[in-house]
């Protein structure tokens, strides 16, 4: 069976409380902290590596929650918010994948900006291409992933590390 290759907002949302990989299993943050608007591709193929990819975007609107007070009179957005992003992608894909357990950052190699993303930009893009997909007793993807803003690549990311979890005994 051929899983869906891309996700509307309303669908996201939906991922975010719970609904889409079912309960327990990998769920987006609803907003403000869900950081993109639509998911455009997510396949199992594909990205740099082959081994899978996600391509995401976020419509920039100078209203957006983070610019009034990052910083106030010089708003930006945050690079972790851009970093987050590319996290939830990552687990999005383990959920999506049909991997169980709650998904979790759990770092990153390198991270590298050159620019920054500001109110007077149009769309943000997003992408993860996959380097390794570990699924045994330990649900581990490993990716890097990058942002570009009207179509410059301004953050690059080396190695983020997801794992999904299975809830304990004790409610961990």
């Amino acid at each position: 069976m051929a899983r869906q290759s891309s996700f509307t907002y309303e669908e996201l949302l939906a991922c975010g409380r719970g609904e889409l990989f079912g309960p327990g299993n990998a769920q987006l943050p609803l907003p403000p902290m869900l950081m993109f608007d639509r998911i455009t591709s997510i396949g199992e193929d594909g990205g740099a590596n082959g081994k899978g990819h996600v391509v995401a975007e976020l419509d920039v609107r100078p209203d957006l929650w983070f610019f009034p007070c990052h910083f106030k009179g010089d708003p930006v957005m945050p690079g972790c918010l851009g970093v987050d992003a590319l996290w939830q992608m990552v687990g999005f894909f383990l959920g999506w994948s049909g991997s169980p357990g709650r998904g979790r950052a759990l770092g990153v190699g390198e991270v590298k900006f050159s620019n920054q993303v500001l109110p007077t930009h149009k769309k943000v893009v997003y992408g993860v291409d996959f380097k390794r997909v570990f699924r045994s007793k330990l649900i581990l993807g490993i990716a890097d992933g990058w942002l570009e803003a009207d179509g410059q690549r301004i953050y690059e990311a080396k190695d983020l590390r997801v794992g999904l979890f299975q809830a304990d005994a004790a409610g961990g």
